[in-house]
């Protein structure tokens, strides 16, 4: 007996792995060797691909795309019609499958809609991505990134409130929403608490 939810038109490939109270939703395929979490929200329109991992409590919104070399911590939201690519060169007639890079998305990170996350590369811890923008390169954690190429442009709270600061870290900071404080060690960022 599963313990999940999947929408009756869906597509839920025998060996795949799938976490107690986590819902799919329409038209959405996951295919086999996929492992997902618990307590996750999969949208409608999704594609999981094989050896895919997507950690608990993860939102998935519709028409996400996540293709095999893509790692999901916990609490990661995907933003409707985000993309990952897994090839950095991809050509129609060369296949490429022997050079799929790893993608890993940390805990807590939100991919906004529409983002683009090139392969290869890792989101840091509660990083924010903001709608649209173009990630090229590893992003550090809890970093608010937007634009073509993606740039950092300040800094965010673990509850997703836009902390003080622009393009560097600031020595310290503190959430005016939930109180949480922040301080720079060694250029990264990391609780003060």
């Amino acid at each position: 007996m599963k313990d999940f939810f999947a929408h009756e038109s869906c597509y839920v490939d025998d060996g795949c792995e799938i976490g107690a109270g986590t819902k799919i939703w329409h038209f959405t395929h996951v295919m086999a060797g996929a492992r997902i979490g618990q307590a996750c929200n999969i949208g409608q329109n999704v594609v999981i691909s094989p050896d895919v991992v997507i950690g608990d409590h993860a939102r998935i919104q519709n028409n996400v795309s996540i293709y095999t070399g893509v790692i999901l911590e916990d609490d990661v939201f995907c933003g409707p019609s985000m993309v990952f690519t897994n090839v950095v060169n991809p050509r129609s007639h060369v296949s490429r499958k022997h050079e799929y890079r790893q993608t890993l998305v940390r805990r807590g990170a939100t991919l906004g809609a529409n983002s683009t996350i090139v392969c290869g590369h890792t989101i840091g811890r509660y990083a924010f991505i903001g709608a649209g923008a173009v990630v090229t390169k590893d992003v550090p954690d809890y970093a608010l990134v937007v634009g073509n190429p993606g740039r950092v442009a300040g800094w965010m709270c673990e509850c997703g409130v836009k902390l003080k600061g622009g393009p560097h870290p600031p020595d310290e900071a503190s959430c005016g929403a939930c109180g949480k404080r922040y301080r720079t060690i060694d250029g990264s960022m990391t609780h003060a608490d």
